[in-house]
């Protein structure tokens, strides 16, 4: 039986927070078979936190593991598809339909959710 584990990262995954966050994961990481990361509280999101979720994400191919990331923030999808990387995690991510149009539109509010 594989053994899971669900942790949330509750800071700003940014350089400032690189370090910490990253041994965290990577403890998480190596003590289950399934790890389900909840990035709904993270509030800002740079190239540090994404190469954070990149690394885990690998080190779990490795070790033939699972990482999942749920709940995604809106800092944490507007990074995901500046780099084009929410088809690498393959995580189902809930985007706000008002927001779709709104970004589009050059406007931002929240509305109805859609899965991509």
């Amino acid at each position: 039986m594989k053994s899971q584990h669900k942790t949330s990262i509750s800071e700003d995954m940014t350089i400032y927070n690189a370090a910490a966050q990253k041994q965290m994961l990577l403890d998480a990481l190596a003590d289950c078979d399934e790890l389900d990361i909840d990035l709904s509280q993270v509030s800002e999101m740079d190239t540090a936190g994404l190469q954070i979720l990149l690394l885990t994400k690998r080190e779990a191919i490795k070790a033939n593991k699972t990482v999942r990331l749920s709940a995604h923030s809106k800092a944490v999808t507007e990074l995901l598809d500046l780099y084009n990387m929410a088809s690498y995690f393959g995580d189902p991510m809930v985007i706000m339909a008002s927001e779709h149009t709104a970004v589009s539109e050059g406007k931002s509010e929240h509305k109805a959710g859609l899965y991509l």
